[in-house]
């Protein structure tokens, strides 16, 4: 099982017309003086629990990503790179939605 903790997150519901429709977790950290931003996307949230102020968001992949409260949003870079996703995937045909930080994640409906 592989852990991130990422600087900066959000959930994504990506929906489509042959893709079932899946929670997602949108993730992205400063890269530092000497290295590079970055992100990733998981491959689907299976289920969630909470931990003190970190939601721990296991992937469909057994992947974990432990996302502090506090920390729901997007860095300028990461901004870009999920605007420039959601511009493709409309194009495409499919939708990917940024769920609202008050989403009770807990009670999400994550049957993927």
């Amino acid at each position: 099982m592989r852990g991130y903790n990422p600087e900066k997150w959000v959930v994504v519901y990506i929906t489509g017309k042959d893709i079932p429709p899946a929670d997602k977790i949108f993730a992205c950290w400063h890269g530092g003086y000497a290295g590079s931003d970055s992100w990733r996307l998981n491959s689907g949230i299976a289920k969630v629990s909470l931990q003190d102020s970190v939601f721990c968001f296991e992937g469909i992949s057994g992947s974990v990503y432990e996302c502090n409260k506090d920390n729901y949003g997007t860095n300028m870079y990461g901004q870009s790179i999920i605007s420039r996703m959601i511009e493709n995937a409309k194009n495409a045909g499919i939708s990917i939605e940024i769920l609202p930080e008050e989403t009770n994640w807990l009670e999400r409906d994550y049957a993927n």
